[in-house]
């Protein structure tokens, strides 16, 4: 499936569609979670629109390089098919020179103007989602879990910028966003799952034929979410307001999911979808709240 050649100005709304923009924002919100609550104390402005900036540049680029990996893959789904570089807007080459430009200058933002933590924590969250979660798509299942780890990443990348550090509460965030990820991404192989099944991505919803463990893992890890996302009340860095938001933020996560086990439909795993990316900003706020409070 082939695009006509477009005009510049939607020329340019593609070079934005390879840089991922939702995952993209995600990243970001993930980002200042981890550096709003790695410095409690007046926060930088310079310093965390840097953070954001760099971290941005190099999600795209890590975003874009993606595209150029998968190309080729890319043609074989309905929902990929008129992807920039599968549709012939824009070439491979092009594709991957914008994304090593991208996470090139975002790496020497982060180096040169917040720290070398951070940079280098960027740096493997981007080897990690090119070169072992996205080969892995196509050799097992738990790919889905091998990802959540540069998935977490960009919360400690937050931290440390502010931080110069990574403490037991920074690993906590951690673990909260890596949890996260597990229904998220389960929602969205569920709904896509004939598609990856003509890639040949090895996704869990792919290999089995009733979703039943799909369901489980879903369910497991949402309510795995609410304890661990209460960690930080034991620690003592946030306290009553963040106990009882994350508490509902948590049961309403879980409780999204539990429609998938009677019926396992596409509009069930989208109620699911939503309610994964309604999950981390409503988390930022009640954070946000809480300190403030």
């Amino acid at each position: 499936m082939k695009r006509k050649p477009l005009p510049a100005k939607n020329q340019f709304s593609a070079f934005v569609e390879l840089t991922k923009p939702r995952i993209t924002f995600l990243i970001l919100v993930s980002t200042a979670l981890g550096y709003y609550l790695g410095n409690q104390s007046e926060i930088n402005i310079n310093q965390f629109a840097l953070t954001m900036i760099g971290t941005f540049l190099l999600s795209g680029g890590a975003g874009t390089i993606n595209h150029f990996v998968e190309k080729d893959l890319d043609k074989l789904m309905d929902r990929t098919q008129a992807r920039p570089i599968p549709a012939g807007i824009i070439s491979s080459k092009n594709a991957l020179i914008f994304g090593l430009c991208l996470s090139i200058i975002g790496l020497i933002i982060l180096i040169t103007f917040v720290n070398q933590l951070t940079a280098a924590l960027g740096l493997i969250t981007v080897l990690l989602y090119i070169f072992v979660y996205t080969p892995l798509k196509k050799i097992t299942w738990l790919n889905t879990t091998i990802g959540a780890i540069p998935g977490a990443m960009p919360a400690l990348g937050g931290w440390a910028a502010s931080a110069n550090e990574l403490n037991p509460n920074a690993w906590i965030l951690f673990s909260i966003l890596f949890l996260w990820q597990h229904p998220h991404f389960y929602a969205i192989a569920l709904m896509c799952k004939e598609d990856y099944k003509k890639a040949g991505f090895q996704m869990l919803p792919v290999i089995e034929n009733e979703s039943n463990r799909t369901n489980r893992q879903i369910l497991w890890h949402a309510f795995l979410l609410i304890p661990v996302s209460l960690f930080f009340v034991v620690t003592g860095i946030l306290g009553e307001i963040y106990f009882w938001g994350a508490s509902a933020l948590g049961f309403g996560y879980l409780i999204s999911g539990i429609p998938l086990l009677k019926n396992t439909t596409v509009d069930n795993a989208k109620l699911l979808l939503k309610t994964s990316v309604i999950y981390l900003p409503a988390l930022l706020i009640v954070i946000f709240i809480d300190l403030n409070s």
